[in-house]
């Protein structure tokens, strides 16, 4: 199928596409990336009037160091955050998602603000993002505000952001003195995730405790989500009094698990399980 007609604009700024966004209200919508919002259009579940591509925007394409760790622009691609240096030194967990998100040509095409916005419950990039607390700031008529990751994403395809604003920057804090991991499953490598698991964690100087650790999920509820029960089970203790099978049996408890022809419900909570047990034995040792 092909997708049906539609306006083009492809502003230079940030705020000529908050204008032409003002002008056009619900008949408009953002092209980041594209590699989810033109699929969708081809198969015609997306029907936009009007496309405001953000591609021409290069002041929104950057990673830079900050006092706290790195800004970068919504419009910077998978590829750039898994070739940088300074991505891999002071927040590696991103670049670990980096690396296992779509295909080559997804990976180039496909940018950090685009899958933040879009918010698809199996993506891999929000989930590493609200593992780390990161900050996602957005920008709309009334100027710049910046949202903690854990209160952006709310369900599927659904965010704190509202129909006026833009993804400008993503925040992500340094993970100097953490380890971290990010494990995915999927049917194919170029999938998206049955189950994939966004862990960070900090044992004290002698490496005997674990001090703190964040995990976060996603490709298993109608949500990417901290696994905040298991977290507080660990935290604290001694690495020597761990059970991670045990810790991390209740991960799904009480929260709705998808079933869809690649996994039942009961198939992919187990899987959940297994993977955030895995994934807390290779950050914690």
């Amino acid at each position: 199928m092909t997708p049906e007609k539609f306006r083009y604009f492809a502003p230079r700024t940030v705020d000529e596409a908050l204008a032409l966004l003002s002008e056009h209200g619900e008949r408009a919508k953002i092209l980041a990336g594209g590699q989810s919002l033109l699929a969708a259009m081809k198969l015609r579940l997306a029907s936009p009037e009007v496309l405001i591509d953000l591609g021409q925007i290069r002041d929104l394409d950057y990673i830079r160091r900050t006092s706290s760790g790195l800004s970068v622009g919504a419009m910077t691609p998978y590829v750039k955050l898994l070739r940088s240096a300074l991505v891999a030194d002071v927040c590696s967990l991103v670049a670990q998602a980096a690396k296992v998100i779509g295909d080559v040509q997804i990976r180039n095409r496909g940018t950090i603000g685009g899958t933040i916005a879009h918010a698809d419950p199996s993506a891999d990039m929000p989930a590493a993002v609200l593992a780390i607390d990161a900050k996602v700031v957005v920008r709309g008529p009334e100027g710049e505000r910046v949202v903690p990751a854990p209160e952006f994403f709310i369900s599927t395809f659904t965010t704190a952001l509202e129909p006026d604003e833009i993804v400008t920057e993503v925040r992500l804090p340094s993970l100097a003195g953490w380890r971290s991991t990010y494990l995915k499953a999927a049917r194919r490598p170029s999938d998206f995730a049955m189950v994939a698991v966004a862990a960070v964690a900090r044992l004290d100087a002698g490496g005997t405790r674990l001090d703190d650790v964040k995990i976060a999920l996603s490709g298993v509820s109608d949500s990417v989500f901290r696994a905040t029960s298991v977290e507080n089970a660990v935290r604290g203790r001694l690495v020597s009094e761990l059970d991670f099978d045990r810790a991390a049996a209740g991960v799904t408890e009480g929260r709705f698990v998808l079933a869809d022809v690649h996994a039942s419900s009961a198939y992919r909570a187990q899987l959940a399980v297994t993977q955030v047990s895995r994934a807390m034995s290779l950050v914690v040792g």
